[in-house]
């Protein structure tokens, strides 16, 4: 069993920074590509950045030179620091991951995801 759980969520104002945390815990052979997600009310489910075991990182515009996606290998996590955060943000923020138990068993796993408000 493999679980993901965010952490860091919160209400902020504009302008403000916040800090992300995703650890992943479990039967976890690997880890492949961490995510982080977006679900805002009313709107489709939106990638916001993903980053490689190898480090390699990609962003949504929305959130370039905003956001930056880090990951520690050791401790399974993965984190996503928010600065300049904008009342558009809010949103839940979800974490995803690819994961493998055993070598050949390869799945995408979410947690439950952390509330960010921005406002005023």
């Amino acid at each position: 069993q493999v679980q993901l759980v965010e952490s860091g969520g919160g209400l902020v104002q504009p302008g403000e920074s916040l800090r992300l945390s995703c650890v992943a815990s479990g039967s976890i052979f690997n880890i492949g590509i961490m995510r982080w997600y977006v679900q805002a009310p009313g709107k489709e489910r939106e990638l916001v950045a993903g980053i490689s075991s190898g480090g390699s990182t990609n962003y949504a515009d929305s959130v370039k030179g905003r956001f930056t996606i880090s990951r520690d290998n050791a401790k399974n996590t993965v984190y996503l620091q928010m600065n300049n955060l904008k009342p558009e943000d809010t949103a839940i923020y979800l974490c995803n991951a690819d994961i493998w138990r055993r070598p050949t068993s390869l799945a995408k796993y979410w947690g439950q995801g952390t509330q960010v408000t921005v406002s005023s």
